[in-house]
């Protein structure tokens, strides 16, 4: 019988269910103990962390661990999969703009709808466009300018490190890994809108079975129950989650790295599929920065991926499903019928249905 278990680490829901009861316990201890190693590794929130204590010597080049490395290896392939929409050297503007170790616990973090244009309600102020007069000066991408060889870091004194966008779901990678390769079941682990799974799924009529997921940002979004094949992962980012206020102004995490100003609200949440969630979250993320261009990027890339817009209309590429068949390109058989899983997972926050 499978099994779960939650807590929050990250201020986000934490989670992992396995597929015998019995090894739900260490599998907790295995996840917690991943979590807290990437946590003391790059979090900027504790001033013990590795990345805090390294930063201000960074552009002298400093020795990293090969937890630190491995992570920041992990962020410069998003990077570059993504054409530097997903940049780990963003920290400093999302500290500007009032999210950084200064302002822990007092930016009133909070999800909230995105406010639909069609009600004349105030939206995340968009970069200006290319023909206003307070156009920003082109930046030279960050994450190009960071240096990275078998041990040592070098980066610019004025650029921080913000590994946020892609430690969670490197985390959720390597715990699931690490789970099955010492327990041997089949692990599905949840860390906030990042799901990523190991080993055989559930059992189903004798048989491993897919992984049962609930896909839905906040609770009035339009909701989704999906299958997800064993060995994929799902991510989703969120223009709705770690909104704020900034000298009066509702801003949100998920930067446009050309500017370091907020993205610009088109979607409310993005969901992709991906063998890694890593490729997932790099994805989504990507999305949420590409805006409307994110939809031929995702068809001529065939990613398999759901894109809510700021009215709650629903937009699908590669293959996700019109129903609660699996998406094919997260390794279901769209001949199979929707199989049911012990308990269910979920994606958009770690919200479980």
């Amino acid at each position: 019988m499978a099994a779960q278990s939650t807590w929050t680490a990250w201020e986000l829901e934490a989670s992992v269910t396995v597929t015998d009861a019995g090894a739900l316990a260490g599998a907790e201890r295995i996840v917690r103990d991943v979590v807290a190693a990437v946590d003391a590794a790059c979090s900027r929130f504790r001033n013990d962390s590795e990345l805090v204590i390294l930063q201000p010597r960074m552009a002298q080049g400093v020795t990293v661990s090969p937890m630190l490395r491995l992570l920041l290896q992990r962020a410069l392939d998003a990077a570059a999969m993504t054409g530097g929409d997903v940049d780990p050297t963003l920290g400093a503007d999302l500290a500007a703009l009032g999210h950084g170790p200064d302002q822990q616990g007092m930016t009133g973090l909070r999800s909230v709808p995105v406010p639909a244009l069609a009600n004349g309600a105030a939206r995340t102020p968009a970069p200006p466009s290319a023909a206003s007069p307070d156009m920003p000066a082109t930046r030279a991408p960050g994450w190009t300018r960071l240096g990275l060889d078998a041990t040592t870091l070098t980066l610019p004194a004025e650029l921080r490190l913000d590994l946020g966008a892609t430690a969670k779901a490197v985390a959720a990678d390597l715990a699931a890994a690490e789970v099955h390769q010492r327990l041997r079941c089949g692990v599905l682990v949840g860390l906030g809108g990042d799901l990523a799974s190991a080993g055989p799924g559930p059992l189903v009529d004798g048989q491993p079975g897919q992984w049962q997921i609930l896909v839905q940002d906040l609770p009035a979004d339009p909701a989704q129950h999906i299958s997800l094949a064993s060995g994929y992962a799902l991510a989703t980012s969120s223009t709705q989650k770690r909104r704020w206020t900034h000298r009066g102004t509702d801003v949100h995490h998920i930067l446009d790295p050309r500017f370091g100003l907020p993205a610009e609200p088109v979607w409310r949440s993005v969901t992709v599929a991906a063998p890694t969630c890593l490729d997932a979250n790099a994805c989504s993320t990507a999305a949420i920065v590409r805006g409307h261009a994110a939809v031929d990027w995702f068809r001529a890339e065939n990613i398999v991926a759901r894109l809510v817009d700021r009215h709650g209309r629903i937009v699908t590429t590669g293959g996700w499903p019109t129903d609660s068949q699996g998406p094919r390109g997260a390794g279901s058989n769209p001949a199979d019928p929707p199989r049911q899983a012990a308990r269910p997972g979920a994606a958009g926050g770690g919200r479980h249905g």
